[in-house]
C-alpha cells in the first residue's frame, strides 16, 4: 500500500500533518484538480474575496490597515480591554515563536493533539510532558482532532497557549476573556472557518506586554497588505460568520449520517472537521484515495480516521468511493 507519510523526499511529511497532497498524487496519481482533499479542517465555502486596490499589492502595508484589520479582530471575538492583538502570518508562526516568551524548562500538552505546539516547544529546548505539574501549558480548544473542550480551570500554568484555531464554529465556547491574564495567549486562526488558508493569517491576544515580544519577534510588516484588506472585511462581516456557521453544522451532520451509514463510528470533532473510528483506518485511506479523495489517518491509531467537509461537488464522490 502506497504511503505518502512516510516519504523520504519530503521532510513536512514526517509532522504528521492534513494536506500533502504532493504526496498523496506521487503514491497514487492523478493531477491536483482530480482531487478533493478532505484532509484538512479548512471550511470548503471560502468567504468572497473581492477586488483589491494595487496599491495593496505595490506597497508595504501601511499602519491605517493593520489598525482596521486590529479593530475589526477585537469586535468579532470580544476580545477584552486589557488585551492587545497582534496580527501575524498564520497561527503558525506564532506557534513557532510562543516557546521564546519564556526559559526553556517543562510545558504539559496533553495528547492527542495538533503535533506543532511540540514541535516548537521541543526546538527551543522544552521538555514535553504529557502531564503536569510544568511551567507552561498548551491547550487546542476545541482540539484537534477530538473537538475537546477545556475549561478556564485548566488554563493555570504560569505560560498558558490557549488555540482557539477552531473555536470560530462554536464562539459560544471561547476563553478569549482568560486573554487579559498575565502570561496567557489565545491564538486565532484565519484560514479555517473563513476558508482562505493560503492567505496566511492568524492573531495572538493576550497582555500589551506579551505581544510587544511577540511583535518584536515577527518583525516589521509580517502580515501583507491583501491580508490586512481581506482580514478586516472578513472579520466584520458577521452575517456571514453567522450563515456559515448554520451551513458547516448541517454539512457537519450530512457527513455524520453518510459515514455512519458505511459502518463508521463519530468520536469526536467540530462542525469543520469529524472524527471517526473504523476498523481499519489506513485500508479507508487507501479506499478513497484510490478515488483522488485524500483523508487524514494518524500515526498513533489504527482505528482513527479524521474527514473535513466535501465541497459541493464532493458529496457525490465520497459517497461513491466509500
Amino acid at each position: 500500500m502506497p504511503d505518502p507519510d512516510h516519504d523520504p523526499i519530503n521532510p513536512r511529511a514526517k509532522r504528521d500533518h492534513g494536506g500533502g497532497l504532493d504526496g498523496a498524487m506521487r503514491a497514487y496519481g492523478g493531477e491536483r484538480q482530480d482531487w478533493i482533499d478532505l484532509s484538512t479542517g479548512i471550511n470548503p465555502h471560502p468567504y468572497p474575496v473581492t477586488s483589491l486596490a494595487p496599491a495593496d499589492w505595490a506597497e508595504l502595508p501601511d499602519h491605517e490597515a493593520f489598525e482596521t484589520l486590529v479593530a475589526a479582530a477585537r469586535r468579532f471575538w470580544s476580545v477584552p480591554d486589557g488585551a492587545a492583538i497582534l496580527p501575524a502570518p498564520g497561527a503558525s508562526a506564532l506557534i513557532a515563536r510562543l516557546p521564546a516568551l519564556a526559559p526553556a524548562d517543562s510545558v504539559e500538552i496533553t495528547p492527542p493533539t495538533y503535533n506543532e505546539h511540540a514541535a516548537a516547544f521541543s526546538a527551543q529546548g522544552w521538555q514535553v510532558q504529557d502531564s503536569g505539574p510544568a511551567e507552561a501549558r498548551v491547550l487546542v480548544h476545541p482540539n484537534n482532532p477530538d473537538g475537546r473542550l477545556w475549561s478556564e480551570a485548566d488554563a493555570s500554568a504560569p505560560l498558558t497557549i490557549i488555540d482557539e484555531s477552531f473555536c470560530d464554529v462554536t464562539p459560544e465556547a471561547s476563553l478569549i476573556h482568560l486573554a487579559e491574564r498575565p502570561s496567557t495567549v489565545v491564538l486565532k486562526s484565519f484560514g479555517k472557518f473563513w476558508g482562505l488558508a493560503g492567505l496566511r493569517l492568524g492573531f495572538a491576544i493576550a497582555r500589551p506586554e506579551i505581544i510587544s515580544r511577540l511583535n518584536d519577534l515577527t518583525g516589521p510588516w509580517a502580515v501583507s497588505g491583501p491580508a490586512l484588506r481581506i482580514g478586516a472585511a472578513a472579520l466584520s462581516n458577521e452575517d456571514w460568520a453567522e450563515a456559515t456557521r448554520a451551513r458547516l453544522a448541517d454539512e457537519a451532520r450530512r457527513l455524520d449520517a453518510l459515514l455512519r451509514g458505511k459502518g463508521a463510528k463519530l468520536v469526536g470533532g467540530t462542525s469543520l472537521f469529524r472524527l471517526y473510528e473504523v476498523d481499519d483506518a489506513a485500508a479507508w485511506q487507501d479506499r478513497l484515495a484510490r478515488a483522488h479523495i485524500w483523508s487524514r489517518i494518524f500515526p498513533y491509531s489504527h482505528s482513527y480516521l479524521r474527514l473535513g467537509l466535501p465541497p459541493a461537488h464532493g458529496w457525490e464522490r465520497l459517497e461513491a468511493a466509500l
